[in-house]
């Protein structure tokens, strides 16, 4: 198994280094969702891939897993202020699946949507060199339905609503086309280091 260790590849100190307007939610781990939690079985999960890409192609819960398991552990964080250290993910990367599908050199973005209805959009380069993953583990256990299981898209680097719950989908495109909550006045790309929460920071 593949293990991304420490936020953005740097050893960290536990409770060390918060980004800006941050604060150490310790053991917590709060739930926020702009919808209801779905009732989705892991049998009943599928992701898929489409858009600027060669191949698109579909997995559901078994040739998902059948792909190379990779883990993060480091830190994620909030648009809404806290930041939980220490996390480990487990899952597979998404290059493994960018792999297979063979994203076109005209992709440039990606709309990230949920079996919810939810989205969210990405830079493509958010989500390659082994900065993000689909995610079916939280600290060896699997995946809770409150924080997106049974898989979520996890894109540790960005505020955590960039990490799409439910995860249904990537759509490639050769444009931004803002999702859900960058619709509602929240930044374009979402890096917690820049403080970038809402549009025009």
């Amino acid at each position: 198994m593949n293990v991304t260790r420490g936020f953005a590849g740097r050893p960290r100190v536990h409770n060390a280094g918060l980004p800006p307007g941050q604060y150490d939610a310790g053991e917590d781990w709060p739930v926020l969702s702009a919808e209801v939690t779905p009732e989705l079985a892991p049998a009943d999960w599928s992701f898929r891939i489409d858009g600027l890409v060669a191949e698109p192609r579909t997995w559901d819960w078994g040739t998902a897993h059948a792909l190379p398991a990779s883990a993060y552990e480091g830190d994620i964080h909030c648009v809404t202020s806290w930041s939980k250290f220490g996390v480990r993910f487990g899952g597979v990367s998404l290059d493994a699946f960018f792999d297979m599908v063979r994203p076109h050199g005209s992709a440039t973005h990606v709309v990230a949507y949920s079996h919810t209805g939810y989205t969210a959009n990405l830079p493509l380069a958010d989500l390659t060199g082994g900065r993000a993953w689909i995610a079916f583990e939280y600290g060896g256990e699997p995946l809770p339905a409150e924080h997106g299981g049974p898989a979520r898209l996890l894109v540790p680097h960005l505020y955590f609503w960039k990490s799409a719950k439910w995860i249904a989908g990537l759509t490639l495109l050769d444009h931004d086309e803002p999702g859900f909550w960058e619709r509602n006045g929240y930044h374009a790309r979402g890096n917690p280091w820049q403080e970038q929460r809402y549009a025009g920071d």
